[in-house]
């Protein structure tokens, strides 16, 4: 990993950094400014810029883009495909190339619109492309994984933090890599939790081989920013003017500045728990078990199914249940999911010292209602001093929710429908349990921690967004395992009615009554 800063020496440049000042000549300064012919002239399979707003980065990045199309293949050409997050975006960015084709003077056709089909046959995709002799292309289009499978060259990202689903794109894009394209990734931020902050410490951190890029806007300033601005506007340039510009820009942002125009993350990005707070209480220790049925499990035979989910829970669970301490008080949490989304059952056991844990957690996808529920009951079944469980009772979790309560007692399942007001209520206790540690055993597992990080605040309220991520094998993940967590946590809390009995032994007064009751019932007491 290499990050090029203001003073560093600089990489192996490409062709249009090789564009010189003419002012040597002609007296007219040079077409591009320092910090643009710096991104440029890094050449490497994965770079990544992070950036000050309005920088003019996407239009040196056009440029780049339209001397690669209009070469040959044997100089290194390939056809340049850039996604942006809208359609203006995308609009601007081809009009910047058809700009640059021309001022190279170099033959390319119209700016043509097309339509690409989409995986869903109800929508479609518009695109702009730049067509170059060399055979070579420049396609922008709007950004969605699926445009990338089968295609090579080069990738551009642009703000790449406000993509619907970066990690999906990326990991589309990167494919490419295998035959020789490049990715190029240009951002502002959007917070620390962001997908592009997350894939820049990776970079930082050693883990994903790349090349970093950083320009806030004073340096675009100190490298002739605010001069360009002037000869655009025909104006003189005057140091105190441009300063006071500066300070226009900064004071237009306010609190926002830092992370629009200093290139640094604003903490959390909405996100309601801090990685460094979740990352705190993993464990390793804790295991993630998970089942996937295949589809159309639901048509076998029901003794099949039955004695297979049956196999799975002695074979998979019961050493885990056995493991547990007969002296903790047990509570569960479950998210339903059927086809779709995850069902996810989070067990929780208070120890006498009042701090709680996870033991482990279950995570089913695709399996049918019967079996939730027999692996639901196997479980809760097991736990010791079971007292409270708390389910998702939306639309068809309402039916195990129901199963449930029927089976442990309607005062023992607690059948939540969501609500603003219930996350308002019960998002706060679950975020102070775990800053104060007296909430520990989240797994040590991605998916399941990105789950519980997928908390966003909307309107003052914590919950989930609607957007899905996805999860390595491709299926998709809703926060299903953050919301199994805080309905864990919702039972623990709450009141629960333990009725005890003991035996009471007959006394000697109470026994001779007994035998004559029963004397009399067989027609041989006394009175």
């Amino acid at each position: 990993m290499t990050a090029l800063s203001r003073n560093a020496a600089p990489h192996p440049r490409s062709p249009l950094a090789d564009i010189v000042s003419v002012g040597e000549v002609v007296d007219v300064p040079s077409v591009l400014l320092g910090y643009q012919k710096d991104w440029i002239g890094i050449r490497a399979p994965l770079k990544v810029a992070e950036k000050s707003r309005r920088i003019g980065l996407t239009w040196a990045e056009a440029a780049d883009n339209v001397l690669v199309a209009a070469s040959e293949k044997k100089a290194g050409g390939q056809t340049v495909y850039y996604l942006g997050y809208n359609q203006d975006m995308t609009v601007e960015y081809i009009q910047a190339c058809a700009m640059w084709a021309r001022a190279f003077n170099y033959a390319a056709g119209e700016i043509e619109e097309g339509i690409w089909p989409d995986e869903d046959p109800d929508k479609h995709i518009k695109t702009y492309t730049i067509v170059f002799p060399s055979g070579h292309r420049i396609v922008a289009l709007t950004s969605r994984p699926s445009n990338l499978r089968g295609r090579q060259g080069v990738v551009v990202i642009d703000e790449a933090a406000f993509h619907q689903d970066l990690a999906e794109l990326l990991k589309a894009a990167l494919a490419l890599l295998i035959w020789g394209g490049e990715v190029h990734v240009i951002s502002t931020h959007d917070g620390t939790e962001n997908a592009f902050n997350e894939l820049i410490e990776e970079i930082r951190s050693g883990k994903r081989k790349g090349e970093l890029f950083r320009c806030t806007f004073r340096e675009a300033v100190e490298d002739g920013l605010y001069d360009r601005v002037c000869m655009r506007k025909g104006i003189p340039f005057i140091e105190a003017e441009r300063d006071a510009w500066v300070q226009d820009v900064y004071d237009f942002y306010g609190d926002a500045a830092n992370e629009e125009l200093d290139c640094i993350p604003s903490q959390g990005g909405g996100a309601y728990f801090s990685l460094a707070l979740i990352e705190s209480r993993t464990s390793r220790d804790v295991p993630v078990v998970r089942l996937k049925c295949p589809q159309g499990y639901e048509t076998t035979a029901e003794h099949l199914r039955l004695a297979e989910t049956l196999e799975w829970c002695e074979r998979e669970l019961l050493p885990l249940l056995a493991a547990i301490p007969v002296g903790v008080q047990s509570f569960y949490g479950l998210d339903f999911g059927r086809s779709g989304d995850l069902s996810v059952l989070w067990p929780l056991l208070k120890e006498q010292n009042l701090r709680k844990r996870a033991p482990f957690v279950v995570e089913l996808r695709n399996v049918p209602f019967a079996q939730q529920e027999q692996i639901l009951f196997f479980v809760v079944d097991r736990l010791p001093n079971f007292l409270k469980g708390a389910h998702d009772a939306r639309g068809n979790g309402s039916q195990i929710a129901e199963a449930a309560a029927v089976k442990y007692g309607f005062n023992r399942i607690e059948r939540v429908m969501f609500t603003e007001g219930w996350y308002r209520d019960n998002m706060p206790p679950l975020k102070a349990a775990l800053e104060d540690d007296t909430l520990s055993g989240i797994p040590a597992d991605k998916d399941v921690t990105g789950d519980v990080r997928a908390f966003r605040v909307v309107k003052g309220v914590a919950r989930i967004p609607e957007k899905r991520t996805s999860e390595k094998g491709g299926d998709k993940r809703h926060g299903d395992a953050g919301v199994a967590l805080v309905l864990a946590d919702f039972a623990s809390r709450q009141d629960v009615e333990i009725f005890e009995y003991h035996r009471v032994q007959p006394s000697a007064q109470h026994d001779r009554q007994v035998k004559l009751g029963a004397g009399w019932r067989s027609g041989k007491g006394i009175w």
